[in-house]
């Protein structure tokens, strides 16, 4: 499985009416104490009409799971996203208060509950990250529109 297949998996099992999403957010520089931004991301955000923040790290591998990179778990719930197969090597590695949701059949789901924490940055520059990070997605996806358009613009040319 490919991050990507992954990231389309959980988009789907976590969009709904309420839930902002997003991936890839730069953590606000005062996670780190500094100015701009740190140089640590989270995989996958999201905040709901509750007002909880989720963190999720997506995980393809065994390797990947166990690496030295950052697992960035700030918010109220924090999540892992794999494979079922990596989850089933890796399920007594993670944290108590971690949870999990696998993939399995082209379908991702909660096999794991978080426990509830208070979130564990400012919200203010959260808020701003998440923002930027959605963003800089919708310029991609105008971008990818206007490729689109001009392929077939030039197509029609011809």
């Amino acid at each position: 499985m490919t991050t990507k297949e992954l990231e389309l998996e959980i988009y789907l099992a976590l969009s709904k009416t309420g839930t902002y999403l997003c991936f890839e957010v730069m953590m606000p520089s005062c996670f780190s104490g500094g100015q701009g931004f740190a140089n640590e991301r989270v995989d996958l955000l999201t905040y709901d009409k509750k007002g909880d923040w989720r963190f999720y790290e997506l995980k393809i591998s065994v390797s990947d799971f166990r690496s030295k990179s950052h697992k960035t778990f700030l918010g109220n719930l924090n999540y892992f996203v794999m494979p079922r197969d990596i989850y089933l090597k890796v399920k007594e590695e993670i944290p108590k208060d971690i949870g999990c949701f696998v993939s399995c059949d082209n379908f991702c789901y909660c096999i794991k509950k978080a426990k509830r924490r208070d979130l564990q940055i400012h919200e203010e520059p959260l808020k701003y990250a998440f923002m930027q990070a959605l963003s800089r997605q919708h310029g991609k996806l105008m971008k990818l529109r206007l490729n689109e358009k001009t392929k077939t613009s030039n197509e029609v040319d011809k």
